[in-house]
């Protein structure tokens, strides 16, 4: 069961914040992380107040954490509801998926393409944690995903894709199903993760383009099973 906003309020947060320029940005993390950890659903409200309360700020670094959430796509403000973690709907997770394999399939391939070495040494390294064999939580699954994938964008060497892919709210999407990663779909995502790993490593375009797009498209179907219309 989803925790409640006012189980975050209290005792939460240490005493000790950071410097005041860097108060918003402190907040945005944290939101992010309690959103892509499902503490805050999908359609659930951010209570200004509460904020407050849990950060020990007045409203205006509360305010602007939630403008910078908007801009992410994380969050929407609604009239007369305030603040809510952005609910997609079932057409805009579809074509949300649909662009972002198109995306990342090119990644992949041109990740598999990368020649150098170096390059491919940082990648390495970058996906080092995929094959723990230490059971996984959905929360810390999200976070290895995220590196993931953009480890294959940074090997990948395309700028302008890159930041296209940024714009498609991948957290997002993620967002839509962090109820449902059950053991035995966290143990899928990772074997899948290897795969494509090994493809790229190995420089099997045809393979990576393979798997990412069985990978994503799985993801897609979870999304989509249980999104509203």
């Amino acid at each position: 069961m989803l925790a409640t906003e006012a189980q975050y309020m209290d005792g939460e947060e240490e005493q000790e914040h950071p410097a005041h320029g860097e108060m918003v940005a402190h907040i945005v993390e944290k939101l992010r992380h309690d959103i892509l950890e499902h503490k805050f659903a999908p359609g659930s409200r951010l209570v200004e107040n509460d904020l407050t309360h849990r950060f020990h700020v007045s409203r205006g670094p509360v305010r602007e954490a939630l403008r910078r959430l908007a801009a992410e796509g994380l969050i929407e403000h609604l009239p007369n509801r305030g603040a809510l973690v952005r609910k997609l709907s079932r057409n805009e997770i579809r074509e949300l998926f649909e662009i972002r394999i198109e995306l990342e399939a090119l990644a992949a391939r041109l990740a598999a393409n990368a020649q150098d070495e170096a390059e491919r040494s940082r990648f390495s390294q970058a996906i080092a944690p995929i094959y723990g064999s230490d059971a996984r939580s959905a929360p810390d699954y999200l976070e290895e995903n995220a590196a993931f994938h953009s480890a294959i964008m940074d090997l990948a060497g395309n700028r302008q894709l890159h930041e296209l892919a940024l714009h498609l709210q991948l957290p997002l999407l993620m967002a839509q199903v962090g109820d449902v990663l059950s053991a035995s779909v966290l143990d899928d995502s990772v074997r899948e993760h290897r795969e494509l790993a090994t493809a790229i490593l190995t420089h099997d375009a045809n393979a990576a383009d393979a798997v990412l797009r069985a990978h994503l498209g799985r993801a897609a179907k979870l999304a989509l099973a249980r999104a509203m219309d």
